[in-house]
């Protein structure tokens, strides 16, 4: 049980981080275009425009998705409770593995947004 505990809750960091991280994109992104932290992608820092616009989809997308991952993955790691350690390790993996790919596929989703939003070159479309 003390196995499934920890899993449980190390599966939990990826949509509790999402949930934070994205109503501090909303709330307070990064201010300027750095190479350290927030939202980098090549089309996220074309310019300012570009960059706070994806600070603030990406943020409210991390948020919602965060929210509906967290009971997903609790969900997700219960039919392995009083199982062995090895049931447990893999049902976490695989719960871990689907946070993983739900994260990723959110940049395609904010870089969309951006192509729709602008052009090529960063300025906004009307």
């Amino acid at each position: 049980m003390g196995f499934w505990i920890f899993l449980t809750i190390c599966n939990l960091m990826i949509p509790v981080l999402m949930i934070v991280i994205g109503k501090m994109f909303i709330k307070n992104p990064p201010k300027t275009i750095n190479g350290i932290y927030g939202y980098r992608t090549f089309r996220s820092r074309k310019n300012q425009g570009t960059w706070n616009f994806a600070h603030l989809y990406c943020g409210k997308l991390w948020w919602k998705i965060g929210w509906v991952m967290l009971p997903l993955s609790i969900l997700g790691m219960l039919p392995a409770i009083e199982k062995s350690a090895d049931i447990v390790g893999e049902l976490g993996a695989v719960v871990i593995a689907v946070e993983c790919i739900a994260l990723i596929m959110t940049i395609f989703f904010v870089e969309r947004a951006l192509v729709k939003k602008f052009d090529k070159d960063g300025n906004e479309m009307l």
